[in-house]
């Protein structure tokens, strides 16, 4: 039977033996409590995410997944430890990261169309009206939402809102995508059609994701590692799965290979390994 286990860690940082495009080290994130003793989320999470490596953040509600997401976007600040990108200490927002949330968050007066150019107007300041109308196209056409560009978030489906937040989070070419459980509002079959075209795009025009999610199975399908987060309060990296599957990938393909089933399980037990503690 296939072992899977987590990376290498040096026992004495704590820190992942490799180099990274995303660094993030002895992290820590605590709120002041009424009592004067914090709450602290996050404890001591280390990770390193190359610069086009697709990670996934597993972990039991409340265990700081959105947390960390927030703070590697500069939404909210670690109490201690370092979050460094390509070299740069992240201390605000900035447009070399980009988020997709779970409730969409387009601006209801505009059209699929002005949503997307909003943010390359606000970003991509040097480039002309021709070059900014070609790249709200050219992401138009890669969500397949050529033909809905005129019609308001009001028009149209869930899943086509969703594929508006990806594209106009990539329009501004980030060298990040951060995706807070980006599918979790949709039903079964529009979410697995978004899944596939969320990667085919990736696949296409690689570059650094981290996604939030509770789905084992769309961790396994989409990712190159697996991040399982330990329950909190206090929460930490409990381990760090490799997916040891090629892109592109068959689903259908993979799900009925041993090495899926291990993987699964592994990472199941894990989860139900906490939640048996918390309980």
């Amino acid at each position: 039977m296939m072992e899977y286990t987590s990376l290498p860690i040096n026992t004495q940082t704590g820190v992942l033996p490799r180099t990274g495009f995303l660094e993030i080290e002895n992290l820590v994130k605590s709120y002041p409590t009424p009592d004067k003793d914090n709450f602290v989320v996050l404890d001591g999470v280390n990770l390193t995410i190359g610069e086009d490596e697709y990670i996934s953040v597993i972990g039991h509600s409340g265990c700081g997944k959105s947390t960390l997401l927030k703070i590697v976007a500069g939404l909210e600040k670690a109490t201690s430890g370092s979050v460094r990108l390509d070299g740069k200490e992240i201390r605000q927002p900035g447009a070399e990261r980009m988020m997709v949330f779970q409730n969409y968050s387009l601006l209801p007066w505009l059209t699929v169309r002005e949503n997307i150019r909003l943010g390359v107007d606000e970003v991509l300041k040097n480039a002309n009206r021709a070059e900014k109308i070609s790249i709200v196209n050219e992401h138009l056409a890669m969500v397949n939402l050529t033909a809905a560009a005129d019609k308001y978030p009001d028009e149209i489906s869930g899943g086509m809102k969703q594929r508006v937040g990806i594209a106009r989070a990539l329009a501004i070419r980030p060298k990040m995508l951060l995706m807070d459980e980006p599918f979790g509002a949709l039903d079964a079959l529009t979410r697995g059609k978004l899944q596939r075209q969320v990667l085919d795009i990736w696949e296409n025009n690689r570059q650094a994701v981290m996604m939030i999610t509770h789905d084992v199975d769309e961790a396994i399908y989409m990712s190159d590692r697996i991040v399982l987060m330990t329950n909190g309060p206090s929460a930490t990296i409990g381990e760090i799965l490799e997916v040891p599957f090629e892109h592109p990938r068959d689903r259908a393909a993979m799900r009925n290979s041993k090495e899926y089933f291990e993987l699964r399980n592994h990472a199941l037990n894990f989860l139900d390994r906490y939640f048996a503690q918390d309980e």
